[in-house]
């Protein structure tokens, strides 16, 4: 359980991202990488680093800065779950950790509702939910222009490494099989914004 976190790829950052991320000038950024502190390469003919999100996630743990900053603006976050025991505890951890308050649902309907009105920058769903067609509703939010930015990570019990590709495929950024904690997700988010820029 929750061995296995599935990402689409290219999970690398630029410098410039990484200051956006950690909350310093783009200089700062180079130092680190110049001097070697952050880990990572570059692409020949560019002067601008590439970091690899492993090695920024490190970095930032091993130097204590904050993992909040990997969410960008995402205060907009939506949980679709019947388990509500674990969506308060998830819910408090993405709170003191990043400062980021989801809104949860525990029906179809009731996200839909949630969607349509507040356009979220991060779709949680347990595929377990009654009702839930999963596959259909990442279709929906890829095809709508109101939701191109919507991040979409899946969720549940006993979700194997077959079923998370089948997940990645039908629109899902990443698959985060239960039971796991706020800083998984946040680690999670990071990926996630990797791959979309």
């Amino acid at each position: 359980m929750g061995a296995f976190v599935m990402h689409k790829p290219k999970d690398v950052f630029t410098t410039g991202q990484v200051a956006k991320i950690c909350n310093v000038a783009p200089r700062t950024v180079s130092k680190w990488f110049d001097n070697g502190q952050l880990k990572g390469y570059r692409i020949p003919g560019s002067k601008d680093g590439r970091i690899p999100a492993e090695d920024l996630i490190a970095f930032m743990k091993s130097h204590g800065i904050p993992l909040n900053g990997l969410a960008g603006n995402t205060a907009n976050i939506i949980i679709l779950d019947t388990d509500t025991t674990f969506t308060d505890t998830l819910s408090q951890g993405l709170i003191s950790l990043g400062g980021l308050a989801p809104q949860c649902v525990t029906t179809a309907f009731a996200a839909g509702l949630a969607i349509e009105s507040n356009r979220p920058d991060l779709l949680i769903v347990d595929i377990n939910v009654p009702g839930v067609q999963f596959e259909q509703l990442a279709q929906d939010i890829r095809r709508s222009e109101n939701l191109d930015s919507t991040r979409l990570i899946a969720t549940g019990n006993n979700l194997d490494e077959e079923s998370g590709k089948r997940l990645v495929q039908a629109g899902y950024d990443s698959v985060l099989p239960k039971p796991f904690h706020a800083q998984q997700l946040l680690d999670t988010l990071l990926h996630i914004r990797a791959q979309r820029t």
